[in-house]
């Protein structure tokens, strides 16, 4: 009898979520029966619907979430339901693994309980909860205690824990206590399948000479302030107006970076698209000279993965970001790196890669072979495989008659 997997995700709906859906569409093509409980999302309104044999099980959160309040309604809201229809599911179609994917930190209370009745627990750490609220809110409170309390109770009752980089390999191993052996790194490569290369559409540098591309959220962490204040400053300082900004991406602080772009003068140079559909996402990347990675640096983004980065090396772009351990780690030589939180010198990275055609190609083509050669997602689906083998390793050797 095939073994049953259901996958708790509550900040992106599926298939939307585009690491969670590969891991789905991998255990699928294994042999696994997959489940998946999300939330609902713009053009993912259904309740529940069946993709490429993959039950999805949606509920609908309060609005997206602002401040610590805010959080704890929408995390609490999330646990409800999902509690509520893995019941459903338990009782239709089954499961033998519950697989988290956090935030928040408090699906271990649902894999717990139904490790009571013999189901194994997958953590799938996504974020690094305290170094999130931290980021976010700028202190370390109570509720940056909570969020410690939290991680390590879902460590400790992990059975297996799934890492996208080492960096959160060592906080599970170090900071949540989890035997390095159960411990597996499992990094969100890109399909080259989707991320196809694609014609440019010149409208879309809006009459510019070069367009600077960037996919992702527009939160506070991202750094959208300090991308537009290196528009800016190559606007009126520098005079170039001839480089056209291109910002793909909804969030909470959408509204708020565009009222900015309108303070800063620069509302003619800056495309905000809000969430759009992938062929839309894709037309704004293949068209655009350079791609770019504001995210602010802290400790938070500097041990985290942006799937971000890995996409602009598929479709072969030049990169500029600031210098952070893990994005250094995923681009490499396809990258630029400015100061730390300087926009000054991540605008004139950007003239550097826009005024050099040859220097472009060379780190664009770089960034896709590494991607071809080393960090698609068919290099990472075995190590997921793995770590679903590993669930069943003690399990098998218990039941193993004496000798």
């Amino acid at each position: 009898m095939a073994r049953r997997v259901l996958i708790l995700v509550e900040n992106l709906p599926s298939p939307f979520d585009r690491r969670v859906w590969q891991e789905a569409s991998t255990l699928r093509d294994a042999g696994y029966l997959v489940s998946i409980i999300c939330p609902t999302g713009k053009g993912y309104d259904k309740k529940y619907e069946q993709i490429e044999n993959i039950d999805i099980w949606r509920y609908q959160l309060p609005a997206e979430a602002e401040g610590a309040l805010g959080y704890l309604i929408e995390y609490s809201a999330a646990l409800f339901w999902t509690f509520l229809l893995s019941f459903r599911i338990l009782f239709s179609r089954g499961f033998d693994v519950v697989h988290a994917c956090n935030p928040p930190d408090l699906f271990f209370l649902i894999g717990n309980f139904f490790k009571l009745f013999g189901k194994k627990f997958v953590f799938d750490h996504h974020d690094a909860n305290p170094e999130l609220y931290e980021a976010k809110f700028g202190r370390r409170d109570f509720l940056w205690k909570a969020m410690c309390l939290l991680e390590r109770l879902t460590f400790r009752f992990a059975d297996v824990s799934i890492a996208t980089n080492n960096s959160y390999r060592r906080i599970a191993v170090d900071r949540g206590g989890m035997p390095p052996e159960r411990v597996f790194v499992v990094r969100s490569g890109p399909s080259l399948e989707r991320l196809k290369i694609v014609p440019p559409q010149e409208g879309l540098r809006q009459g510019k000479k070069y367009l600077v591309g960037y996919v992702g959220v527009m939160g506070r962490q991202e750094g959208i302030d300090l991308l537009l204040q290196s528009a800016a400053h190559l606007v009126h300082q520098a005079g170039r107006k001839d480089i056209h900004f291109g910002l793909v991406g909804g969030g909470t602080s959408l509204e708020e970076m565009r009222a900015l772009a309108i303070s800063l003068g620069v509302e003619d140079y800056v495309t905000f698209t809000g969430r759009v559909p992938d062929a839309d996402l894709l037309a704004m990347l293949n068209t655009a000279d350079v791609c770019v990675n504001p995210d602010v640096a802290n400790e938070m983004n500097d041990i985290s993965t942006m799937n971000k980065i890995m996409e602009y090396m598929s479709l072969g772009k030049p990169i500029v970001q600031f210098d952070l351990t893990e994005g250094r780690f995923s681009a490499q030589d396809a990258s630029l790196y400015a100061k730390r939180n300087d926009p000054v010198d991540f605008a004139a990275k950007i003239v550097e890669l826009v005024d050099d055609p040859a220097k472009r190609k060379a780190m664009g083509d770089l960034g896709r072979r590494r991607v071809q050669d080393e960090l698609e997602w068919r290099y990472e689906a075995p190590k997921l495989l793995a770590a679903y083998d590993a669930l069943w390793v003690k399990t098998q050797q218990r039941q193993q008659p004496a000798t």
